[in-house]
């Protein structure tokens, strides 16, 4: 087995996006793809290792951009700089989003009719977003993500599965916020879990996240039991 890699540039309107595709050359392509969104920092080698990650497991991950190629924060107050206009401009970060996902789709190693799509922290917002327009995929998963709803999706009818893996302490989502994503996703008619890990901190599965005075900390275990969750969720999506 060896797992290939490569970066995709892609283009939407001035803007030029810097995607990364991986897949393992002894699989039959084509393979259902996985996209992989990041967290508020932009795209880097933490998403880009889940990418050789899911190759392993026999899928194709494509890392997205949502930044541009180079844009990227160097710490808090750079990433969130980024992060807030796709927060204000929920139909800017759907749209982006959308096209990512038709990248992928014209990849040659990818199956177009069978992917699905994972994110981290900004990243679990940016996927269940993508959910939440309709999009066409067959499940989406969020780790340690936003549930805050964008305003623009009432009324739509969620096809992909949901799966959200949550550490349960996490301040930046409390457990109201919980319960109200389970409420839209169930009114949406989304065939969804959430996973809610004890004692778990914002950002469990990021081995640099050592901040818990921030709300921000590594957990192994959490981590671990989080991919064993995704590795069986896709194996039943695909």
């Amino acid at each position: 087995m060896t797992i290939q890699f490569e970066t995709v540039e892609y283009r939407q309107d001035s803007a030029t996006f810097e995607g990364y595709l991986a897949w393992n050359d002894a699989a039959a392509a084509p393979l259902p793809g996985v996209l992989v969104a990041h967290a508020w920092g932009g795209a880097g080698e933490f998403e880009r290792e889940r990418a050789r990650d899911l190759a392993k497991l026999g899928y194709a991950g494509f890392c997205i951009d949502l930044y541009g190629k180079g844009v990227r924060g160097s710490g808090p107050e750079e990433n969130a700089k980024l992060m807030q206009p796709f927060l204000e401009d929920r139909e800017m970060l759907q749209g982006r989003m959308k096209l990512a996902a038709e990248i992928a789709r014209a990849q040659e190693v990818v199956d177009a009719a069978r992917l699905a799509a994972i994110g981290y922290c900004f990243g679990g917002l940016c996927v269940l977003d993508l959910a939440r327009t309709g999009a066409d995929l067959r499940g989406v998963v969020s780790f340690h993500g936003l549930f805050d709803s964008p305003g623009n999706t009432e009324g739509n009818k969620i096809g992909a599965k949901v799966l959200a893996l949550h550490g349960w302490d996490d301040p930046m989502v409390p457990p109201e916020r919980v319960v109200a994503l389970a409420a839209e996703l169930t009114e949406a008619g989304a065939d969804w879990q959430i996973h809610g890990y004890g004692h778990t901190l914002h950002a469990f599965t990021n081995p640099a996240a050592q901040n818990p005075a921030t709300g921000t900390q590594y957990d192994e275990v959490a981590d671990r039991r989080s991919w064993r969750a995704l590795a069986e969720f896709l194996e039943e999506l695909f």
